[in-house]
């Protein structure tokens, strides 16, 4: 892969759910004269608000977000999409003199920028039909047992991911490995990984929080917009609240369900973190 000519490091800040991602870019940009561009899967779309934690204009603090609110949550953003915005974002963040500092926890749109996109498969209409019908729990099983290496760097909670993993398995035995010896840009990494007893603490604060702020209207307002098979690709927060609304779980079992699956989800986060290079900024 070419390096891009600008030989001058992107800031790139990572870290698990929780960990203080935003402010922390926030604070970057104020020093470094910066626009931040999120990358986060879901911030790119109307609507999910509060089960994204989306960074709001007080947050942003004057600061200059890209990559939010831009797409109905109706259409699919894809890796390859936020590949092609965040390129020409860097080039135009950068013509302005600044500092481009991107900042999000969907490690796969950094290992898509920084490395390439996968090798391109044919879909397989009749496999995917068979593994839509499967739960989470079990494709990710399957990952793990055909190939480990991919299952961890994937989302286990990401549906449409498990089931393209697993059509790609399928056609090339695992999922073709990318040349990551050489990234297209020069990377600064800005880590944030709290400790285990902290993190699980803010992330049932963060819980809490977003259902008294009204998550559950939220993912009501969505669901009746895009529909339940939508809705469950849209994250673990609205798909186990769209049970609920569905009358296939309690109330009561909302946050401690949550709490559950974001915890997994924030362990595979600090399981890619560990992998990164040494060169950080702590």
């Amino acid at each position: 892969m070419t390096p891009v000519d600008d030989p001058s490091p992107l800031i790139c800040v990572a870290g698990p759910t929780a960990s203080g991602k935003s402010a922390r870019a926030v604070a970057l940009a104020k020093e470094l004269n910066g626009e931040v561009i999120s990358v986060d899967s879901r911030q790119v779309y109307r609507m999910l608000d509060i089960g994204t934690e989306k960074t709001s204009e007080e947050e942003m603090d004057g600061i200059p977000h890209h990559l939010i609110d831009i797409r109905d949550p109706k259409q699919v953003y894809s890796a390859g999409d936020f590949v092609r915005d965040t390129e020409r974002l860097i080039e135009e963040i950068r013509g302005r003199g600044k500092q481009p500092i991107l900042a999000g926890g969907t490690h796969f749109y950094f290992d898509a920028l920084l490395y390439g996109l996968p090798e391109q498969t044919e879909p397989d209409a009749l496999l995917r039909e068979d593994l839509e019908k499967r739960s989470e729990a079990s494709l990710m099983q399957e990952i793990k047992e055909r190939d480990p290496r991919r299952a961890e760097r994937i989302d286990p909670q990401n549906k449409r991911r498990l089931v393209r993993a697993l059509e790609i398995i399928a056609t090339h035995g695992q999922v073709p490995e990318r040349d990551m010896s050489e990234a297209k840009y020069p990377v600064e990494w800005v880590i944030l990984d709290p400790e285990r007893d902290e993190l699980r603490a803010r992330i049932e604060t963060r819980l809490e929080k977003a259902l008294a702020n009204g998550l559950v209207e939220e993912v009501r307002r969505v669901r009746e917009y895009v529909g339940d098979t939508r809705l469950n690709e849209l994250g673990l927060e609205y798909r186990i609240v769209g049970e609920y609304l569905r009358d296939e779980r309690s109330e009561e079992s909302l946050l401690p369900s949550l709490s559950t699956k974001v915890w997994h989800y924030a362990r595979h986060q600090k399981a890619w973190l560990r992998k990164l290079s040494d060169n950080r900024i702590q």
